[in-house]
């Protein structure tokens, strides 16, 4: 450990005589100055943790005199040091563990109603509108990109843009199928019914990181449709694009114009495809100690959203919230949090047993 903080501190220093050379090159500058940024907290704790033990071993020198009551001061802050090494050497080794590459980037969220019917269309709405609430909270800004909406206010899928600090770090927990039990209007016996919505978040990703020929792609037009099928333009602006190779097809229609349309739909194609290799990399990396947590299956049965109770259980942590309209209300930090630590503490756990 003691060798990689060593690299890292001297990298630190390089960037800061780095950022004082470069000159007008703002490019540049911008470059040094980001990954100096990103190894500030590093460097920081690494300084502390040094300044701590060599103040241990001076303490446990000034020990061995004869003074009692010297001895007992001694003890007290060798007890003292101790706890904070052990403290700054866990907080060290998590920063140390290689993060997701994805944590930083805006985030397309994919809400597809599953089982249910209607009852799964108007959940999926619900799920929404929680997370553009949730997205508020974090002054984070959000852009529907595409819609298929059932005539009762559900949608049948609702693929839409957030962006802000940080957000694929935070959202990315909510990949999996949601499901909820509870009484639909229509229900006259009042019997309790299950469905399920399907959530997919993908990371944005540019036109330079995920390259699409022309070849690899039929795109279609047609006339863009309402709620209930009906034609809502008389000209056909709705584009349809399949990606050849792999067969994913996404459909945008919400914007007056192809090309607006066609923008938004290889934004997602993109997305699609960037998620596909990374989680292709992942399980070449993991084989053998493969996460649970944010895996992003769609078959893994994630949360129970149940009314009659006003519990909501979050199957992967064991964590349940007794105050539903809360959570729907966007105020799902507690289970975000949770689930963040039990990844930080899988991650930690998988580079111990690579370094033995």
């Amino acid at each position: 450990m003691l060798d990689k903080l060593s690299g890292i501190e001297d990298r630190y220093e390089e960037l800061s005589r780095l950022l004082i050379e470069v000159g007008d090159d703002y490019k540049t500058a911008a470059e040094y100055a980001k990954e100096r940024s990103d190894l500030e907290l590093i460097v920081s704790k690494s300084r502390e943790y040094r300044t701590a033990v060599k103040k241990l071993h001076e303490t446990r020198e000034l020990q061995q005199g004869e003074d009692s009551e010297f001895k007992q001061l001694a003890d007290m802050e060798i007890l003292e040091l101790e706890t904070q090494i052990e403290t700054l050497v866990k907080e060290i080794k998590g920063l140390l563990v290689p993060k997701d590459p994805r944590d930083e980037r805006n985030v397309i969220v994919e809400v597809r109603a599953g089982t249910g019917g209607d009852e799964a269309a108007l959940f999926a709405a619900d799920l929404f509108r929680m997370y553009i609430q949730y997205a508020e909270r974090q002054n984070w800004k959000y852009e529907v990109l595409s819609q298929n909406e059932i005539g009762i206010g559900g949608f049948k899928e609702i693929i839409f843009q957030i962006k802000g600090r940080n957000a694929f770090s935070k959202l990315k927990y909510e990949s999996g199928v949601h499901r909820v039990q509870r009484i639909p209007s229509t229900e006259s016996q009042g019997r309790i019914h299950t469905s399920t919505v399907t959530v997919a978040v993908l990371a944005e990703v540019d036109e330079l990181e995920v390259k699409i020929p022309d070849a690899d792609i039929r795109t279609d037009v047609y006339r863009s449709a309402g709620a209930g099928g009906q034609n809502v333009q008389k000209t056909s602006t709705a584009i349809r694009i399949t990606h050849l190779p792999t067969g994913i097809v996404v459909a945008c229609q919400d914007e007056r114009s192809q090309l607006q349309n066609r923008l938004r739909a290889m934004s997602i194609l993109r997305a699609k495809l960037y998620e596909m290799e990374e989680l292709k990399r992942q399980l070449e990396l993991e084989e053998t100690r493969r996460s649970q947590v944010g895996t992003g299956e769609r078959s893994e049965k994630i949360r129970t959203y149940n009314y009659p109770q006003s519990r909501v259980t979050d199957h992967r942590i064991n964590m349940s919230s007794f105050n539903l309209a809360g959570v729907l209300g966007g105020d799902i930090d507690k289970f975000i949090d949770e689930l963040s630590l039990k990844s930080e503490s899988e991650r930690l756990s998988a580079d111990s047993s690579d370094d033995e």
